[in-house]
């Protein structure tokens, strides 16, 4: 099965003063334009639908224009919230979403959400966890030992027992780690490095593929398999350097997972120029781009 990994759209998001809607309706044209040119047989959204708990109009409508897309090509949706997202409010509609093909797993009940496909190589089950604090693991585990992000992660892995014979892929917002190796981030991520809000990737080690969102650069963590897509567009100056891109998947049998990165064109591109201030205002700027 072929799929393609998003995160991080953060839907009505601002860049500065600067109004994102026409870049950010223009890159999610392109994705489903990418979704398409590619063969995908599903999409993987990993978190971060929405910038606040509270979207604009605007970016309920990027989100409707967006789903109503993918589902005018029958392309089925897998979605979970982020620390960003209101899970409440993303998971308006959903039961009647479900019939579209659309999944949503955005309120966090105490488990994995499981969604059960098939392809030309048997089942594949997706399983989907929202962003989740130790707290409300806590809560539904008191008969375990939760003292950071890794506990609450494993003891949910342990309660959803995947079949490690069968293939596994997981969607997962969080800041994961490889023992003292950390993912690069920009400064458009609410981080706490250094603490214990990290989930290390063993954690992980029954799924084939872990389909990552929370850091807005491309990357993996400790091994192919487990991986951050990105956001698809800058949101801080600190990823003006940084070409935007989507994850496309692919599930083979047991043990055959590939990856590959499509490139972004975003509709106004972000630089950053630096030099004395006379030979900037001598130079010659184009004006589509954010400087």
């Amino acid at each position: 099965m072929r799929l393609l990994h998003l995160s991080d759209l953060h839907l009505g998001r601002r860049l500065c003063e600067a109004d994102l809607f026409d870049d950010q309706k223009h890159i999610l044209d392109q994705i489903v334009s990418i979704a398409l040119s590619e063969g995908v047989q599903g999409v993987l959204v990993a978190g971060d639908v929405y910038d606040k708990g509270v979207p604009s109009v605007g970016a309920v409508n990027l989100w409707d224009d967006f789903l109503t897309a993918l589902c005018q090509h029958r392309l089925p949706v897998w979605a979970i919230s982020g620390n960003h997202d209101s899970a409440e409010r993303l998971a308006f509609g959903g039961r009647l979403l479900e019939h579209s093909g659309v999944h949503l797993a955005s309120v966090f009940d105490g488990r994995f959400a499981r969604f059960d496909a098939h392809d030309e190589h048997g089942p594949l089950t997706i399983w989907a966890l929202p962003f989740v604090r130790p707290a409300a693991v806590r809560a539904f585990f008191p008969d375990e030992v939760i003292e950071n992000y890794t506990d609450a992660v494993a003891a949910l892995v342990r309660a959803a027992a995947p079949d490690e014979s069968g293939r596994n892929i997981l969607i997962a917002h969080q800041f994961v780690t490889a023992g003292a190796d950390s993912p690069e981030a920009s400064g458009s991520e609410l981080l706490n490095l250094g603490t214990l809000d990290n989930v290390d990737v063993s954690a992980f080690a029954p799924f084939d593929y872990v389909a990552l969102g929370h850091i807005h650069g491309a990357q993996r963590v400790g091994r192919e398999e487990v991986r951050y897509c990105g956001s698809p567009l800058a949101y801080s100056v600190s990823e003006a350097l940084g070409q935007k891109s989507v994850t496309v998947v692919d599930i083979g049998p047991k043990g055959k997972v590939s990856t590959k990165q499509v490139p972004l064109s975003p509709l106004h591109p972000l630089r950053r120029v630096q030099g004395p201030l006379e030979a900037l205002l001598q130079s010659a700027v184009p004006r589509e781009d954010y400087i």
